[in-house]
């Protein structure tokens, strides 16, 4: 395998950040992907691991000692780290096979001293690591300042853009009102206070959005929200404009951000609620030392802003024929352009957004589009660049996997088309894959049920081949706020403990994606986006639930093997297919709508439906 060509570069960015750690006494320094708040995709001035190693996934922790450093990364992550971090710089450790911990454990020497940024970091993985350097005789060290920013001269600053207001009108309810919940969600605890860090539960509580994180429409900002209904924001004061400030009240007292640490110190004595899942361990420090009363609770804002209201629902459809309209067309495109040759990812994936572009109300992608071709396709998370950037040939797959943010909703979807003639394989796994799309699609379940007692619907019938894929099936979508969202989730128990997940309540909104993927040859991935809605059954004895699909664009027909469609499960495509050129056909004309109209045929069915 060749070297990553930036190697130089994060060779000397590695010694500076070694020599940073001697003049402060560290043998070792731990650099996440993460920022003061936990989120799952941060600033650019948070990407320290990009910076340090030239990785770009999403999530992942790289370590220093003064003679080996490790980048430690998940399973969607194998093929990527090769190819973006050099590997006589940075060991390659897998998670969860192993940790951080059990890496340094193996490396260190009694008396060293490991560094840890407190406001990058959970207070349970703080512990955990201090507890596990402590058995070698070494010592976790926290900071305080990061030695990587002294390291990194051309850092960039944290965004000065201003936030806006989100009208109640696409809210669905006021922030006063929303504010009101909380505060009796604390007195009903007997709490005073409680810590709010996660941007998308700051942005949903406050009725605000913010362009400081790419495709997430949220601002930089903590809070402190009380028994009484009032609040202490803090913010960087060029982000509050006259209306944001009148649109907060008086009710909400606004801060400079850099007061936060010194307002926790003013909280001794009270009862303070804090989330150890998306609160750093600094503020728990800081709250320890001034002798608050800690408790642990989860940001009371998360489930409300995973149950939608009304208002919400009806813009997230309302998004999503806009959005279904432009990737129909960017589908249609596709079938007309990619067999002539000379397209690639990276122009694949610029032509479906100005699709976006052109259906009006598009305000960011919601990630980073996911333009695979052919083996690219493999890798689940891949993330096209120039150096990735793969033409999209005849007799492959491509994978594109994309989603838009408008005001009125957050839009996930992923289709799989064949460029010229797909072959048995492909065919096969790709029925096989919706097969499973439709039993979740179609499943019906007592309310209390969890995501991970649905996972199998989706995966049985890939397992009936012996093939799975590695991925979760379902995530959580917010309403214009983050397009990975929890506490919802459809995935096999995460450790086994399937009591600890949340149940799936009516007004969540959830993806449906199973997929499968060859190495080295191709991926398949179907992928809409679902509302949890109450079911009507007749002589039903439970309250039960289900899922409505709100995302539409045309699944790809000379994919699938009709001899493996039961005759429900063709029914069930049929009748999807047509709420497809219901909802899309007015919005699109001439050869895309006649298009649009052959996509949606009905499908060819087999005499008689096999078994996968």
């Amino acid at each position: 395998m060749s070297t990553p060509r930036s190697s130089a570069v994060h060779a000397e960015r590695l010694a500076r950040l070694r020599a940073e750690l001697k003049a402060l006494g560290l043998d070792g320094f731990v650099v996440p992907i993460s920022d003061e708040h936990m989120s799952e995709y941060v600033g650019e001035y948070a990407q320290r691991m990009a910076w340090l190693t030239g990785f770009g996934g999403s999530a992942g922790t790289a370590a220093v000692l003064p003679e080996k450093a490790a980048v430690f990364i998940d399973g969607r992550y194998t093929v990527q780290v090769r190819d973006q971090v050099d590997g006589s710089l940075f060991d390659y450790v897998g998670v969860p096979q192993s940790s951080v911990a059990e890496w340094l454990g193996t490396n260190v020497g009694a008396g060293q001293k490991i560094g840890f940024d407190p406001w990058l970091h959970g207070i349970d993985w703080a512990r955990g690591l201090g507890h596990a350097l402590k058995a070698k005789g070494a010592q976790l060290v926290a900071v305080d300042a990061n030695p990587l920013d002294a390291a990194w001269d051309d850092q960039p600053a944290p965004s000065d853009a201003p936030v806006a207001v989100h009208d109640a009108r696409l809210a669905g309810q006021s922030a006063v009102d929303k504010r009101a919940g909380i505060a009796d969600w604390l007195r009903a605890k007997g709490l005073d206070t409680t810590v709010m860090t996660a941007l998308d539960s700051l942005a949903w509580t406050f009725n605000i959005r913010g362009s400081d994180v790419s495709h997430t429409p949220v601002g930089l900002a903590f809070a402190l929200l009380h028994a009484d209904a009032t609040a202490d924001l803090f913010i960087a004061p060029e982000k509050i404009t006259d209306a944001v400030r009148a649109h907060l009240g008086n009710s909400v007292r606004i801060h400079d951000r850099s007061a936060f640490e010194a307002a926790l110190a003013g909280l001794k004595d009270k009862k303070v609620a804090v989330d150890p899942d998306r609160a750093v361990a600094a503020i728990f420090t800081a709250l320890e030392a001034a002798g608050a009363k800690i408790e642990r609770h989860r940001d009371p804002a998360v489930l409300p802003k995973a149950i939608k209201n009304d208002v919400e629902l009806n813009g997230t459809r309302a998004a999503h024929v806009r959005d279904g309209v432009a990737v129909s067309r960017f589908l249609q495109w596709m079938e007309k352009v990619a067999p002539q040759g000379g397209l690639n990812e990276l122009g694949a994936a610029a032509k479906l957004r100005e699709f976006r572009e052109e259906g009006g109300g598009l305000v960011d992608l919601s990630f980073d589009t996911i333009s695979a071709a052919g083996p690219n396709g493999a890798l689940p998370h891949y993330k096209v660049d120039e150096t990735t950037n793969r033409a999209i040939e005849t007799g492959t797959l491509y994978l594109v996997d994309s989603g838009g943010q408008y005001a009125d909703g957050t839009t996930d979807i992923t289709r799989t088309i064949a460029i010229g003639a797909p072959t048995a394989e492909m065919r096969r796994r790709f029925t096989q894959v919706l097969k499973g799309h439709i039993a979740l699609a179609m499943a019906r379940f007592p309310k209390g049920t969890r995501g991970s007692q649905l996972d199998i619907l989706a995966r049985q019938y890939l397992w009936a081949d012996g093939v799975d894929y590695a991925h979760g099936t379902g995530h959580g979508v917010g309403a214009y706020l983050a397009v990975h969202e929890g506490p919802q989730r459809i995935a096999k128990p995460a450790g086994g403990q399937a009591g600890t997940e949340e149940a799936l309540h009516a007004g969540m909104i959830l993806s449906n994606e199973p997929g499968y993927y060859k190495a080295g040859a191709f991926g398949i991935r179907i992928e809409n986006l679902v509302i949890v809605v109450p079911m009507k059954i007749d002589g039903a004895e439970e309250d039960m639930l289900g899922f409505e699909t709100i995302t539409f664009a045309p699944i790809a027909q000379n994919l699938i093997e009709g001899a493996l469609l039961s005759p429900a499960e063709a029914d069930w495509l049929d009748a999807y297919h047509a709420q497809v050129l219901e909802k899309l056909g007015p919005g699109m004309e001439g050869a895309d709508r006649d298009w649009l109209t052959a996509a949606c045929a009905p499908v060819d069915r087999a005499p008689a439906a096999l078994a996968a």
